[in-house]
């Protein structure tokens, strides 16, 4: 069953208090009358409307389950996507200590490629195509939340709040090219992310795991909002997460997370966590 209209604004206010205040809610489809997926992506854009007012701005896209192999794992079979912030993506460069989770709710840990759109992509446009609309891109670590009690949820849940989203911390560019292009667009279905936890190997991901490829997810996502005559268009500027290569990981103050990549001219990533 739907929610009533009125319904949105105060489910928006909820779960963005959930977030402020951080502490769990029970979720959302439990509660009397449930939420489908139309709902749920009202709810999401009335807490960027919310966000928006105390002044955080929409900086791109994350999307999230493009990782099919954790789909029986939480229990959601499609991906999703929610917006980034000014105030929740952090470019950072070289080994990075002191990053707090303080702010979060269960934190988990996903290494993700990041792409920057130099112009807006089109439903339908292959891959050569696609990497022609990438100004650069990064590898980058999502921190993802979940307000809902030890990651139980359904796929209505995770977009109402937030798309999971909670910081992208966003390692070095590299710029794509008319001279590196070709060999970008090879590298991106052909890579692989290892991720360790203080020093210890926790999972290996390879770039078929995300839809197939970095690429074919913004695919996805610009076919997805172009079914969606509610949703905001990509545009020139945005920063897209494509999803986690490899499983995704609680995070705890005094760990140690680094990855290396093999396959993509990316640098690994390097960041200790606080409290």
């Amino acid at each position: 069953m739907p929610l009533a209209p009125f319904s949105i604004d105060d489910a928006a206010a909820h779960v963005l208090t959930a977030l402020d205040e951080r502490r769990s809610i029970p979720p959302l489809t439990a509660q009397a009358g449930g939420l489908g997926l139309d709902d749920a992506s009202r709810i999401s854009r009335a807490v960027t409307k919310l966000r928006q007012a105390r002044g955080e701005q929409p900086v791109g896209r994350k999307i999230g389950f493009t990782n099919r192999t954790i789909w029986d794992e939480y229990g959601v079979h499609h991906p999703i996507d929610g917006p980034m912030y000014d105030t929740t993506v952090s470019h950072i460069s070289g080994a990075v200590t002191g990053v707090s989770l303080g702010r979060f709710v269960e934190p988990r840990i996903e290494p993700e490629i990041v792409l920057a759109l130099r112009a807006e992509p089109e439903p339908g446009m292959g891959e050569t195509a696609l990497i022609g609309c990438i100004g650069w891109i990064a590898h980058g670590f999502e921190i993802v939340q979940s307000l809902f009690p030890e990651w139980k949820f359904k796929g209505a849940d995770c977009i109402a709040a937030f798309g999971l989203h909670g910081a992208l911390l966003c390692g070095p560019r590299t710029a794509i090219t008319a001279a590196n292009s070709t060999a970008m667009l090879r590298a991106l279905t052909d890579f692989s992310v290892t991720i360790r936890r203080n020093g210890e190997v926790m999972d290996k991901g390879h770039a078929a795991n995300v839809l197939g490829g970095p690429l074919s997810a913004l695919r996805h996502l610009a076919e997805a909002i172009a079914q969606d005559p509610e949703a905001s268009p990509l545009a020139a500027g945005d920063i897209i997460t494509t999803g986690t290569i490899t499983r995704a990981f609680p995070v705890h103050p005094g760990e140690r997370w680094t990855t290396s990549i093999d396959g993509l001219a990316l640098p690994g990533l390097d960041v200790a966590f606080a409290g």
